[in-house]
């Protein structure tokens, strides 16, 4: 089995041994002409319960010797080439779980985390369980910023290993939890710049007074830098820094450009 770093912290495994049997069911048959050429159309996910799940791909001696071949063009960092590769053996076994994992993985080394997603939610749906789609979903929707969709994958990579998971999977799901909380302080206002005071201080977009900018923490740590030596400066003072003028503007709901960069 190859693996690929990366510097998100999920887990990235890409392969399957050679002779890696696929453990799908068979399904209704649904043409997926498109994975056949790797023309994908779809524009957002792939819903695994909005139609009929497809028919795996039987592999053929050809195909599994193509899938070698992406295999080996990974290792050695040749994305191109193995999508290629995979597609080819898509041609002979059309949404193969495996090849299409495979897939997405070089999709998603190559940048195209979108397409990668497509794929791995192709292979979720003709095999749900399979454990490694799912973690190339969740890596796929990690790197699209789409947290909740990856932690929704890792958690499903994991109900699909059992046991409790991968320690790989586990990894995967705690580095998205934190993503979420950053993402959720990051919209959430200090409790700190928050007040009930009217005028100036908050959101009539005029300069917050002294006290305002005294019970802001970042704020009162640069004024007292900005005194030091000298005693706690005057307001004016202050104001003639316009990295804090701005700053005090900004955090304390003021300012007509707040957001514009």
């Amino acid at each position: 089995m190859l693996c690929h770093p990366n510097s998100t912290g999920l887990p990235t495994d890409l392969f399957y041994h050679s002779n890696s049997p696929s453990r799908g069911p068979s399904y209704l048959s649904l043409s997926f002409s498109k994975y056949k050429t790797g023309q994908h159309t779809a524009a957002g996910r792939y819903s695994p319960t909005g139609i009929q799940k497809p028919a795996a791909g039987a592999p053929t001696p050809e195909s599994d010797k193509l899938k070698s071949e992406g295999n080996g063009a990974m290792a050695r960092k040749d994305y191109s080439t193995a999508i290629d590769l995979y597609t080819q053996a898509l041609a002979i076994a059309p949404s193969n779980p495996i090849y299409l994992s495979n897939r997405a993985a070089a999709y998603s080394a190559a940048g195209q985390h979108e397409k990668a997603a497509e794929d791995a939610e192709l292979a979720t749906a003709v095999d749900p369980k399979y454990s490694k789609a799912w973690s190339r979903l969740g890596l796929a929707r990690f790197d699209l910023a789409d947290y909740h969709g990856a932690k929704e994958a890792y958690e499903k990579g994991i109900e699909a290993e059992g046991n409790g998971g991968s320690e790989a999977m586990k990894r995967g799901l705690e580095t998205t939890k934190r993503k979420i909380e950053e993402a959720k302080r990051s919209t959430e206002p200090p409790a700190d710049a928050v007040d009930d005071a009217a005028g100036a201080s908050r959101g009539g977009g005029g300069m917050p007074d002294l006290s305002s900018i005294m019970s802001n923490p970042q704020l009162r740590q640069m004024a007292e830098n900005y005194g030091r030596g000298g005693g706690m400066p005057d307001m004016s003072s202050l104001m003639s820094d316009p990295n804090i003028a701005e700053m005090a503007r900004n955090m304390m709901g003021g300012g007509a450009g707040r957001g514009i960069q």
